[in-house]
């Protein structure tokens, strides 16, 4: 069992990564092994809808850091993706990754039985705020054959390290490490 962890925020050691690391030591705990990527440390370029995927098998002809991505992918049972809110949606490194995950779409081999986590930070103290993109943020996943297992929201992270003090944020993240690899 193999549980991948990809941040897409670009603070190194935020709240993001925080809630992704607690998913990833409980996963780690219950069995499984992980890793854990900062996306916003890789060279992943934007889809250039050339379609060469959907002609090849699901291999996308975009030579960058995402072939690393999709060989874990494909050596993982589940990953976690975790981005902050900007402007009412996931970050850019975590936009790029997602959409470069089209190429894999309709090639259920190369899948597997791969679930997914989404785990969202957010300045604003409403937690409902975003519901709404969250959700569909969620849809894209499940459509995209990664079935969300595990979803989570933590609102009115101001500051660096907000979410630590969040105790019940933190057992969530932990329950859902577990739930990743049962």
């Amino acid at each position: 069992m193999k549980v991948l962890g990809l941040v897409g925020s670009p603070r190194e050691g935020g709240n993001t990564e925080i809630m992704v690391k607690e998913i990833l030591e409980e996963s780690s705990e219950n069995g499984a092994e992980t890793k854990i990527y900062n996306l916003n440390e890789l060279d992943i370029k934007p889809c250039q809808a050339c379609m060469h995927c959907k002609s090849h098998d699901g291999e996308c002809k975009t030579d960058d850091d995402m072939q690393i991505l999709y060989k874990e992918m494909a050596e993982s049972d589940a990953f976690v993706l975790g981005s902050p809110i900007y402007m009412w949606q996931m970050t850019a490194q975590a936009k790029l990754f997602t959409d470069r995950l089209y190429a894999l779409m309709g090639f259920p081999e190369k899948l597997g039985e791969t679930s997914s986590a989404l785990v969202f930070t957010q300045g604003n103290p409403d937690g409902d705020l975003f519901e709404d993109y969250i959700n569909s943020t969620k849809q894209v996943f499940d459509l995209l054959g990664y079935p969300v297992k595990g979803l989570l929201v933590s609102a009115g992270d101001q500051t660096l390290g907000d979410v630590k003090n969040k105790e019940d944020i933190l057992e969530k993240a932990r329950e859902i490490g577990k739930d990743l690899v049962n």
